[in-house]
């Protein structure tokens, strides 16, 4: 007991310091982005940086300008150490970003942009080998999959584990993006030490490991008995769709009559990326429709096995190449878990709405918003959230999530194992259950009712 009071006062005391700080990192999060070129049509075409009128805004320009010259001239007279002006030019910026009160907006140095976007493209990086997710009201970062042989497999890290410190430094309720970039990430084979609460064991761990070059692929697949084809999706990047692509033509090469499509703790990601596989497998016809504030929006859509995006505002969106007009017709179903977000509810919303598959599992964690990445000409750029997005349907689930349509918990000896095999997965065996009663005619038991 005394040890969980420890940990919630250092949650306490780590939200509190971050608060004071004021300082929002750089991060993906758990979301759908875009590139806000096209997003923003016109409006940010040739920003240098440069300060916005007083119309264009609802801040009073000039009179923040004043009082900043007037603590920068403190700053000048009094501070006792040098002033770095490009750090408190960042801090401004990002002061800025954190003021909207937005967990997914937030702004980017140049050099932190730049590795966000050969980070989202290669799906490689010099770490530890493991998915983390931070819960935006308590700023707990919880491990919600380890990979196999990877340095925090080797060293006994599992699904479920909350990390509190790294290499002896308190990192309760700092931001996930500075813990991975500024702490776990590093140099190839330099020791890093993680600090863990293990919540079954009511014990800290310290798991000391050294980091290696990790390269995981977003799309894994296999064929099971039965005709049964199974592809896990770990989140989607710039390389996941074409992955995706090639697993699926893999199993229908192999005789695949039944498919599982596991994107349970996927966190989310490109926007394109869920688009672009859904296409994939669906007709002709609407998959995702995005509102912006003004009430305009846009519709992504497939026609004639090509894939398009109409805005309201007047504009092409997000071009896409001519695809063979592919579209996969056999039973499906989709797990999902409460770490399934945005760009995985997409794909799943437009899945269902199109009832090409049922979704097996729990609630989806329900995020129906996007956000936009806006580079500037001067390296840097923000990430704004910019519109709520809807299914083909027209369900929001913001706030709400992806209902299942045969309602399965994990069970609880699983939650600990850093991996599980499919056959002795009760939510995977479920989805298994449901095809084979759906090719053999037969309605699963109790399917629970879909969202609408």
């Amino acid at each position: 007991m005394d040890g969980k009071n420890k940990f919630w006062k250092g949650v306490l005391v780590g939200a509190l310091v971050t608060a004071f700080a004021g300082l929002i990192v750089i991060g993906m999060a758990a979301g759908i982005w875009v590139v806000g070129k096209g997003v923003m049509g016109n409006q940010t075409a040739g920003i240098s940086g440069g300060r916005a009128t007083p119309s264009e805004v609802s801040l009073d320009i000039d009179r923040i300008s004043q009082k900043m010259e007037l603590i920068q001239g403190i700053i000048s007279e009094n501070y006792l150490f040098e002033e770095d002006p490009e750090m408190v030019e960042d801090g401004i910026f990002m002061g800025m970003m954190a003021g909207l009160g937005d967990p997914y907006s937030t702004y980017y140095t140049e050099e932190d942009f730049q590795e966000l976007m050969e980070n989202s493209i290669e799906g490689e990086y010099c770490g530890i080998g493991a998915m983390i997710s931070q819960n935006r009201g308590t700023m707990l970062m919880t491990v919600i999959r380890v990979f196999e042989e990877t340095p925090c497999a080797e060293a006994g890290m599992l699904p479920g584990d909350v990390i509190t410190a790294v290499d002896g430094e308190n990192v309760t309720g700092m931001e996930l993006d500075l813990v991975v970039n500024n702490y776990i990430k590093g140099e190839e084979d330099t020791e890093v030490t993680v600090t863990v609460y293990r919540e079954t064991t009511d014990e800290y761990l310290d798991l000391t490991m050294k980091r290696a070059n990790i390269e995981t692929p977003t799309v894994e697949h296999e064929m099971m008995e039965n005709g049964i084809g199974y592809i896990l999706v770990t989140q989607f990047e710039g390389v996941t769709a074409q992955q995706f692509k090639e697993a699926v033509d893999d199993l229908e090469s192999q005789g695949m009559e039944k498919l599982i499509i596991d994107l349970r703790n996927n966190p989310g990601g490109l926007l394109d990326a869920a688009v672009e596989m859904a296409a994939y497998l669906l007709p002709d016809g609407t998959i995702v429709r995005t509102e912006y504030k003004n009430g305009k929006g846009d519709e992504y859509y497939s026609e004639n096995g090509q894939l398009k995006a109409d805005s309201t505002a007047g504009t092409r969106l997000n071009q896409y190449p001519v695809e063979d007009g592919h579209e996969l017709d056999i039973p499906m179903a989709i797990l999902v878990n409460g770490n399934s977000a945005s760009a995985a509810e997409v794909f799943a919303g437009a899945m269902r709405d199109f009832d090409r598959a049922v979704l097996v599992g729990t609630t989806t964690f329900g995020k129906g918003i996007v956000q936009s990445v806006i580079p500037f000409t001067d390296g840097d750029a923000i990430k704004i959230t910019t519109a709520h997005y809807f299914t083909p349907s027209g369900f929001d689930l913001h706030g709400k999530g992806l209902e299942p349509d045969i309602p399965v918990e994990l069970s609880e000896e699983l939650l600990q194992q850093a991996v599980v095999e499919l056959e002795d997965d009760n939510q995977v065996q479920a989805a298994v259950e449901y095809l084979s009663e759906e090719t053999a005619g037969e309605e699963p038991d109790d399917p629970g009712m879909a969202a609408d």
